[in-house]
Parts: structure tokens; C-alpha cells; sequence
């Protein structure tokens, strides 16, 4: 073969690769957006939630069910939405979430009272689940394990994390210059644009043969929805409430019918032998628990900077810069840092400063500003998360078995959801407990600023237990979670 051949196939194989490589960027910057929409609706309704409960006429308690009512159904469905990525092919499956999750976001902006606005965003995290495993299944199938697969999950991490923060500025913003309800009319033309670009850039993947695990998927979404019910009928009118119990005991019921259906069916939605790797286990236990305490704060917190400090929506919004910014930068050098130092040390040296931001959270008082007593803890968690939750990402998807790579890619955002749901609850609960409890002790001081003392302590107390919720994870990070090998990165 003369030279100018040797050069001509050369130069066609550098051509194939470049293509190749380009069309993979647009593919993962197609579904990467497409995961930024989804978990921005997540919390841009946080910054907006005073307008959305004097517009709809929403109490205090119930509030929270515009956020849970999206998780929950996203939570509960997602593993249903990664089986049928499998079966039915996952580029189908994930335009057909996209379509009606946009379809969901126009009938939410649309609303007029807050059952409508409820069951739109309960629909939101129907499409939100079905288009939200085929994300990480196709950056896994993408990209070869090591370096390149690092890089890609960084990037994912980044998105998946920093995205709920981006939420509440964009939410500040949204709300501040037009509307609520434009936080959810935003995302009819990024579905629309996603939805007719993912076929030309997004590779469609092989059919497997399969069965849905609808009995999994019920009991499982009924059983995380009774628990939550529960917990918002405590914060509601106390623990001696029968509803309350009911709903508990209804919780305990589903739940175990869905491990029993989940241990004897052939195709579960959950392979329990997915927990039984000890780090991967604990990797998603600490993942529950630590955005547990970041939705608890996030929802609290933009709450305190608007009632409390004064800010308007768009300050609001922009208060929580500061924490995005440091979660982007901090998360992109996460990936060169794994292969030097390993996971569980990062991990560790993520979690410390998160700790230390939330209990710094913890003592807010009437008297703190921002400066002193939200900059500081925003800075400190965006960080801290920034550099443990790339490596948490790997914990929980190394050594996984190629037929459980779809449940696996699900596991991960499912503990990320039922932990938002399920923490948002139980703060709500040890917030407005603190609230009864408050108004019986302190009966000489002037209503007004007895209601505003209250609040405060509240809030304090909340971001207490969110505390306590990252203190569990870092436990666990320390005594469960073993470290792999180092791959480079």
C-alpha cells in the first residue's frame, strides 16, 4: 500500500471518529437537557410557592404537595420507566416521557385551582419518570467504563445536582419578571425541541424480551404516597391523628407486599440483589439521605429569605447563586480527583463541609441576615456536594451486571426522589411541630413578633434534623462503603 493510500484510510478513520464522537456530544447534550428540565421542575416551584399559595389558595401544610406530588409519582415510576426503556426501546420510551411531561407543563401553567395545579405535576413526574432512566442507561451504554464514562458522569452529576439549585434562580427570576406560572409554561419548548431532535442524534437501543412489573410499581408508589400522606397529616393536626396512623399503617402494608412481589416475581422492577453489594447498598441509603436535607433546605430556605429577610422573588432566586456556582465548579474537578485520591475519601471530604453548612443552617435566629447566616452554609453544602455526589454516582453503578444496568442507572435517581419526597415531609413535620409546640410555650410575647419568632425556630429546627440526615450519610460513607480500585480520570 503506497503512502498517499496509508494517509487517505488514516485520515477517513480520523474523519468516522470525529463524526462519531460529535454526534455522541449531541446525543448527550440532547438527553443532558432533557434531564436539566426535569430536575430544574424539581425546585423552580420553591421560589415561586408564596405566589402559587395565595393564587390557589394553598395552606401551609399542603403546600409541600406541590413538590411531593411531582416526586412521588416520579419516585414511585421511575424503575417502571427504566423496564420499559428495556422492552420497548429506550429512545421511544424517552420521547414518549418528554411528550407528556411538556403536555403536563402546559396544563400546569394553565391551572386555575390547586387540585388542577396537583394533578399536572403528579402527571409531570409520570413523564418525568418514564423519560428519565433512558438519560443515564444511554450515557452508561455510551461510554466505555473508565475515563471517558467518568467525564460523561460528571457532566450528569453536575446537571443532576446543580440542576435543583439553577431551579431556584430560574424560578426567582421567572416569577419576579412574569409569572408562576411561566415556571412551567417553559418547558413546552424545550420539550417540543427535545422531542424532535432526539431521532436524528439519539441511537435507538435493542428490544428485550420482558414483562412489566405493574404490582411493583403500585405498591411501591401507594406505599412511599402513604408515608409521605402520613407525614403531612402529623404536621397537619399531630401524631394522635387517625388518618395520620391509617396512613402510616397503610405505608407499612404496601411495602412489604412490594418487597414480597419484588423477592418471588422473574422480573421485578427492583432486583434485590442489587443491595446486596454492601458499598452500592450504602451508596444509596447515603444518597437518601443526603438530598433528604438539600430539598428539606431548599424549601425552607427560600422560603426564610422571602418571608423573613424581605427578599423579592428574583433576589431570592439569586441568593442561591453562590451555591450553583460552587456545585458546577467544584463537581467538574471531582472526576481528576477520583483516580488520585479514590471515592470514599472524597466522599468524606464532600461530606464534612456539607454537615458543617447544614448545622451552620441550624442556627438561624430573627436576627440573622444573609451574610451571616446563609452565604456561609450555601457555599460550604454547594461544595461539599459538589465533590461527593460524583463519586457516589460510581459507587452505585460500579461492578453492576450488564442485564441490571437499566434497574441500577433507575436505583439512582429513584433514592434521589423518594429521598427529596420523604425528607421534604418529615422536615414539614418537625417544622410545624415545633410551631404547635412554640405557641404553647410563649404566651406573653405580642402575636406578631411571637409568629415571627416562631417561624425562625421552626425553620432552625428543621435544618436540625437535615443536619442529622448528613451526619447518618457521612456514618455510613465511613463504615459502609469500601473503596474500589481507583480508575483514572
Amino acid at each position: 500500500m503506497s503512502t498517499s493510500s496509508i494517509a487517505q484510510v488514516t485520515t477517513g478513520g480520523r474523519q468516522r471518529t470525529t463524526r462519531r464522537s460529535d454526534r455522541r456530544a449531541i446525543a448527550l447534550a440532547i438527553v443532558l437537557g432533557a434531564q436539566l428540565m426535569i430536575i430544574l421542575d424539581l425546585t423552580v416551584v420553591n421560589i415561586a410557592l408564596p405566589s402559587i399559595a395565595g393564587g390557589l389558595h394553598f395552606s401551609e401544610p399542603s403546600l409541600s404537595w406541590v413538590l411531593n406530588a411531582y416526586t412521588l409519582t416520579f419516585g414511585g415510576l421511575l424503575l417502571l420507566g427504566g423496564r420499559a426503556g428495556d422492552i420497548l426501546g429506550r429512545r421511544r420510551v424517552f420521547i414518549a416521557g418528554i411528550a407528556l411531561f411538556t403536555v403536563a407543563s402546559l396544563a400546569g401553567g394553565l391551572a386555575t385551582s390547586a387540585p388542577m395545579l396537583l394533578a399536572a405535576r403528579a402527571m409531570q413526574g409520570v413523564g418525568g419518570a418514564i423519560a428519565s432512566p433512558a438519560v443515564l442507561a444511554l450515557i452508561t451504554a455510551s461510554f466505555s467504563e473508565g475515563r471517558e464514562r467518568t467525564r460523561a458522569l460528571s457532566i450528569y452529576t453536575a446537571v443532576a445536582m446543580g440542576g435543583g439549585s439553577l431551579g431556584l434562580v430560574l424560578g426567582g427570576v421567572i416569577t419576579e419578571w412574569v409569572s408562576w406560572r411561566w415556571v412551567l409554561f417553559i418547558n413546552v419548548p424545550i420539550g417540543i425541541l427535545v422531542a424532535l431532535t432526539a431521532p436524528m442524534f439519539l441511537p435507538e437501543s435493542e428490544r428485550q424480551p420482558g414483562r412489566f412489573d405493574l404490582i411493583g410499581a403500585l405498591t411501591s408508589t401507594a406505599g412511599m404516597a402513604s408515608l409521605v400522606y402520613g407525614f403531612i397529616q402529623v404536621a397537619q393536626n399531630g401524631w394522635s391523628n387517625h388518618l395520620s396512623i391509617a396512613a402510616f399503617a397503610a405505608a407499612v402494608v404496601l411495602l412489604g407486599l412490594f418487597l414480597a412481589n419484588e423477592s418471588r416475581v422473574a422480573q421485578p422492577i427492583t432486583p434485590l440483589r442489587l443491595f446486596a453489594d454492601r458499598g452500592r447498598a450504602g451508596s444509596y441509603v447515603t444518597r437518601l439521605l443526603l438530598v433528604a436535607g438539600m430539598f428539606g433546605m431548599f424549601y425552607f430556605l427560600s422560603q426564610f429569605v422571602q418571608e423573613e429577610l424581605g427578599f423579592s422573588p428574583l433576589r431570592a432566586g439569586i441568593s442561591f447563586l453562590p451555591m450553583t456556582g460552587a456545585l458546577f465548579a467544584v463537581s467538574r474537578f471531582s472526576p481528576r480527583l477520583l483516580g488520585r485520591f479514590g471515592g470514599k475519601r472524597l466522599m468524606v471530604a464532600g461530606l464534612i463541609p456539607a454537615v458543617v453548612g447544614m448545622a451552620w443552617l441550624s442556627r438561624i435566629s430573627p436576627g440573622s441576615d444573609y451574610l451571616s447566616g446563609v452565604l456561609g452554609p450555601m457555599l460550604l453544602l454547594g461544595g461539599g456536594m459538589g465533590v461527593a455526589f460524583v463519586p457516589l454516582t460510581m459507587a452505585s453503578l460500579a461492578g453492576v451486571r450488564p442485564q441490571d444496568s437499566g434497574a441500577a442507572s433507575s436505583m439512582v435517581n429513584v433514592t434521589q426522589q423518594v429521598g427529596g419526597s420523604l425528607g421534604l415531609a418529615i422536615l414539614v413535620t418537625a417544622y410545624s411541630t415545633a410551631i404547635r409546640n412554640s405557641a404553647r410555650q410563649a404566651v406573653h410575647v405580642a402575636g406578631a413578633v411571637q409568629q415571627h419568632q416562631s417561624i425562625v425556630h421552626a425553620m432552625a429546627s428543621a435544618f436540625t434534623l437535615a443536619a442529622v440526615f448528613d451526619v447518618i450519610a457521612l456514618l455510613i460513607v465511613v463504615v459502609v462503603i469500601r473503596d474500589r480500585a481507583p480508575q483514572a480520570g
